[in-house]
Parts: structure tokens; sequence; C-alpha cells
């Protein structure tokens, strides 16, 4: 029986690196030609110069092999190029704060009332004192009796270099 083998799951960035090192290369009728071949249009907008046409192909090969940015990066992203007068560092401390989400099997601790306090996140929620909760601002409620964001309790709305170890 003919043996299978099953390459790696990684992508193999030595052939993208050269694959977008050949579209650099290419001027801008040949570039023109690869966006049919790549966006499966029959040309691409007239007006794109050869530098974007270079840029947006080049990008479309990453995010094909490697993955497409997350929807908040790409709101950000939206947002900064949108011309909004916001100033950019506002911006991507919203961005930062939005990202309090915890991988289930995360154990968060924290003293409270002279007791150290663990807490299981879950897939579907939190779990304490062998009680599933919804959200981490029911644990804390739970655990404390006073209403309370749950992130901030546990101290994951900190930027990472100011939580300690």
């Amino acid at each position: 029986m003919a043996r299978v083998v099953i390459g790696s799951a990684e992508p193999d960035s030595e052939a993208l690196d050269i694959e977008i090192a050949r579209l650099r290369g290419l001027d801008v009728g040949e570039l023109r030609a690869r966006w049919h071949t790549v966006f499966r249009r029959r040309a691409p907008p007239p007006h794109l110069p050869r530098h974007l046409l270079f840029r947006i192909l080049a990008y479309r090969l990453q995010a094909d092999r490697l993955g497409e940015l997350d929807a908040d990066s790409r709101r950000l992203l939206d947002r900064i190029g949108s011309g909004s007068p916001e100033r950019i560092d506002r911006l991507v401390a919203d961005f930062n704060r939005s990202r309090t989400e915890v991988r289930p099997g995360t154990l968060l601790t924290r003293e409270w009332d002279g007791h150290l306090q663990r807490v299981m996140v879950l897939a579907d929620g939190f779990s304490w004192n062998g009680k599933t909760y919804a959200s981490l601002s029911m644990v804390a409620l739970a655990m404390t009796g006073t209403r309370w964001s749950g992130p901030r309790f546990f101290g994951l709305d900190k930027p990472s270099s100011e939580v300690r170890p």
C-alpha cells in the first residue's frame, strides 16, 4: 500500500517571498494580466498605477496563504484611512481596549477578602466555585456583592506592560 505523506500546515514563506519578488519585476501590463488570474476579473480598475497594482496583488497573495486580517484590525485601518479627525493613538487605544477576550482554559486569579479566588475561562462562560457565569462581571458581582466591570476587576483592562507577573 502506498504511503501518503502530509506536508506541514505551516505556509511556505520562502515560496511566497519568491512569488512576490517575481511580481516586483513585472511591468504594468503583466501586473494587469496577473490581476486577472488572482481576482478572476477581466481587468483591474484602469486608474491604478503600477505601485498600487503590485501592492494589492502582493497583499492578496499573502492573505490567501497566511490568512486575512481580523475584523477589528480592518475596522481600525479603515478608520485611519478614512481621514477621521480622531488621533491615531486614540484609535489604537480603542482597538487595544476591545481585546480583553481570554481563551478557554485560562485560569484567572484574584485575591478578594483575604482569599485567593480562581476563575476558569470556559468556551461558553466562566466557572467559579462550581457555578458557570455568562460574564466576568457576573462573577465579580457574585464574588463581591457589588457591581464591577469584570475585566477591570480581574485586571484585564490594563495594557500588558502594566499587568504584574
